[in-house]
């Protein structure tokens, strides 16, 4: 029989992070493909009629073929039990992913074969970096024609700043894409273009020494360059060094096809032999480790309207020690209740499943009556410390909201606040001027369409929204020192207060900010806030 301990020691979470279009929905469908967690993979952009992709649930997400929201995902693998965040592509919404990430103890970067690192890897890398997050490295759509492999090592360590070492090197790309070698083997794995949807087909291994074999199958000239390159790897490369991975300062790389499923097993295997155990936390009372505390865990997300027919609203938590038991109690730090958490539940997309127990490094949904917020801790009610907090970041675009039905006010107030609640927007007021206007900001502009149709879909709720000029927010660390309504500003700044009442200033200008701080003494301005 299996003890905690062994439960724990099994398990594996990790995010999945890129740009957009570079296949990270189709790489994680095939994992769970693998897994045997569905028999059928689906297809994010396919038309109306098509199937979409298991962890795309959201209408608008199915309409438009982007991932908005990030989907947890748990399946078993040989022994493992491994769970998957998927984080979002599209820049827009790059609060969600950084969320995620903190819920996450490695990462899988997806990279496009034909375009190297892009904008939005780069981003995600950072906040990994952040964390020092052992990152781990799929070059996607070698079944078309990618660029110089050497280019795109190159291009990862310099945009990067992580060395890297292939464990496998692909023969050829696009049309002439033969296969990779595998350079622990020292062989070649020959490319068979499975049936789209499933995991059936064909893997050839020739010894790279048996030349005529070799040669037979992706042809002299394509030998001639593998030999040389792997010549020039052996001797180019960084040694793969697993502490150096652990460390978060080496990126091991394997090169495949998630649309063909070529490569995604092989990298999987790789990455469960090198990926760790749950990892500790800090908390206010120190390290928190997976096997020597009691049952704890921490809010990373909330998602609302999950399911239409009922109107919910989800807290996602990482567990991150002992065993969760749906049948005892637990301490909500923040709120300072002792309670059971209600409809305790794993999500594989939108198909979900109560849980009567899980385990330090699972990620469970339970029901949240309003109670929970972002960062909030939960353990069991002897203990009494409380997980650091999660980073709130600045929004970058604001606008005014106005309902255009001033009856349905409540429902307004009800969808807007709840759409906040989940960290997709940010929320304020006029300061102490009694206007109930809200001004709502975001981190990218996508984002204010995400809330127009949610609103008017979740809540039958129809607004319009009004971009205003500000461009820059700022908490105000000491506020406990100013009275507010006297702060000396520039003609461009604003005063609001968010939804805990905290009072914020916009600037329409930079140096607005340095100036206010200047006339103001002692005034410390942050651009993020702990919740």
């Amino acid at each position: 029989m299996s003890t905690i301990k062994d439960e724990i020691n099994r398990r594996r979470t990790f995010a999945i992070i890129s740009h957009p279009d570079a296949g990270k929905t189709t790489l994680t469908e095939k994992f769970l493909l693998y897994g045997g967690a569905i028999n059928l993979a689906g297809s994010v952009k396919g038309k109306a009629t098509a199937r979409h992709a298991v962890s795309d649930w959201m209408e608008i997400e199915k309409q438009r073929g982007i991932s908005v929201t990030s989907s947890v995902l748990q399946f078993e693998y040989d022994g493992y039990c491994i769970n998957i965040l998927d984080t979002l592509g599209h820049q827009d919404f790059s609060e969600d992913p950084y969320r995620t990430l903190m819920a996450a103890d490695s990462a899988v970067m997806v990279i496009d074969g034909s375009k190297g690192v892009e904008a939005q890897t780069r981003k995600l890398f950072k906040v990994c970096v952040m964390r020092h997050i052992p990152i781990f490295t799929f070059i996607n759509k070698m079944d078309r024609d990618a660029r110089d492999t050497f280019e795109l090592l190159d291009d990862i360590e310099k945009e990067l700043g992580i060395a890297t070492c292939p464990l496998n090197w692909p023969i050829g790309s696009g049309k002439n894409f033969k296969g990779v070698y595998d350079r622990e083997k020292k062989c070649i794995i020959a490319y068979s273009d499975t049936e789209k949807g499933t995991k059936e087909g064909k893997t050839e291994e020739i010894a790279v020494k048996d030349e005529a074999k070799l040669k037979a199958l992706v042809g002299e000239e394509a030998a001639e360059n593998l030999l040389s390159e792997i010549e020039l790897l052996d001797g180019a490369s960084a040694e793969f060094d697993l502490d150096e991975v652990r460390a978060g300062n080496l990126t091991p790389v394997c090169f495949g096809s998630a649309l063909t499923n070529f490569g995604v097993e092989i990298f999987l295997k790789h990455f469960l032999n090198m990926t760790t155990t749950p990892l500790p936390r800090m908390s206010d009372s120190g390290l928190i480790d997976p096997v020597a505390n009691d049952f704890s865990a921490f809010v990373f997300k909330i998602q609302a309207n999950m399911n239409k027919a009922h109107r919910d609203r989800v807290a996602f938590m990482r567990i991150v020690s002992g065993k969760f038991d749906a049948t005892k109690e637990v301490r909500h730090v923040q709120g300072g209740k002792t309670m059971r958490l209600s409809q305790p539940q794993q999500i594989m997309a939108d198909e979900r499943k109560i849980l009567s127990e899980a385990y330090g490094g699972d990620i469970i949904g339970v029901f949240d009556p309003g109670i929970f917020s972002i960062g909030d801790t939960v353990c069991a009610p002897s203990d009494k410390f409380a997980f650091e907090g999660i980073p709130t970041f600045a929004p970058e675009h604001f606008a005014r909201v106005r309902q255009l039905d001033t009856m349905k006010r409540k429902q307004f107030v009800k969808g807007i606040e709840q759409i906040a609640q989940e960290g997709a927007i940010q929320i304020f007021q006029e300061f102490n001027t009694g206007l109930e206007e809200i001004i709502v900001g975001v981190v990218g502009v996508l984002q204010f369409d995400v809330l127009k149709y949610r609103l008017e879909n979740e809540y039958n709720v129809e607004i319009k929204l009004e971009n205003l000029p500000y461009e820059h927010i700022r908490w105000i660390e000491n506020k406990e020192q100013f009275d507010i309504s006297k702060l000396t500003g520039t003609s461009d700044m604003k005063k609001v207060k968010d939804m805990k009442g905290n009072p914020l200033l916009l600037f329409v200008n930079s140096w607005s900010i340095g100036m206010t701080v200047e006339r103001n003494k002692g005034l410390i301005l942050t651009e993020f806030s702990k919740n």
